[in-house]
């Protein structure tokens, strides 16, 4: 516990040394934020969105990509880099061991997401007005849910990558993909119908409308947490069988 300790600390003191990290996934979904809620279109009401206003569509989006930024460009590529460079090959002769970096970066990672999501609740909330998650329970337990099944896809992105650079790449397009069906650009309640069918089989456009309904004080339903277990379970099962530490 004391080397895991320790190595979490080195992992997080070079996640902020960095900057990828704290700018694109902390810094970049606030910013958007707090530039979205200052734009009249985005608090006004809509029929297309039930009633809410474009902002209140919005946080959960934010919320998404605050999850997969880490979890997919900036974890693989760490590991992937630290596989190319020799580091876990030479953790793997110490004590330490290479599968305590992996706890401590999933630590970190994990750490990071609970305080970006936090903040960006609380900014949305006292700066303006967006009501908190009605179904706290539901939103919590969706929150995890995405969590993992991102954190699996990032591993599996890390197992399948020889190289960081390829790593870095390889989560990056994948990141603009999955934001895309997540609603960044079109927010899925505003997507054609043939959209929306695909974007709800992905797993951010299950975790956003998941989000959206502990918003409004509703469960997800069973297919959008399912789809998310289905996710965690597949892409896990499929890096824990490709990681290799050298």
């Amino acid at each position: 516990m004391i080397a895991l300790r320790r190595l979490t600390a080195v992992e997080f003191r070079l996640f902020l040394r960095e900057k990828v990290g704290p700018i694109f996934g902390l810094g970049f979904p606030l910013v958007l934020l707090i530039i979205f809620g200052n734009i009249p279109f985005f608090n006004q009401p809509g029929d297309t969105y039930g009633g809410l206003t474009v902002l209140d569509v919005y946080v959960p989006i934010l919320i998404a990509f605050v999850i997969t930024m880490l979890a997919i460009n900036f974890l693989p590529a760490t590991l992937a880099g630290y596989r190319e460079k020799g580091i876990l090959r030479r953790l793997g002769t110490t004590p330490a061991g290479p599968v305590r970096v992996l706890a401590a970066q999933l630590l970190v990672n994990v750490a990071v997401i609970a305080v970006a999501v936090a903040v960006l609740l609380l900014v949305g909330r006292f700066g303006f007005d967006v009501t908190l998650p009605r179904q706290f329970g539901a939103f919590l337990l969706t929150a995890v849910l995405t969590t993992t099944a991102m954190i699996a896809i990032g591993l599996f992105i890390a197992a399948a990558a020889p190289t960081g650079r390829i790593a870095n790449a390889a989560g990056a397009t994948l990141f603009y993909v999955l934001m895309t069906f997540a609603g960044l650009w079109i927010p899925i309640q505003a997507m054609p119908a043939v959209l929306q069918h695909i974007s709800r089989a992905t797993p951010l456009g299950a975790a956003v409308t998941a989000f959206q309904a502990a918003g409004e004080g509703r469960w997800p339903s069973a297919v959008q947490l399912v789809t998310l277990v289905a996710y965690a379970v597949a892409a896990g099962a499929a890096a824990a069988r490709m990681f290799r530490w050298e």
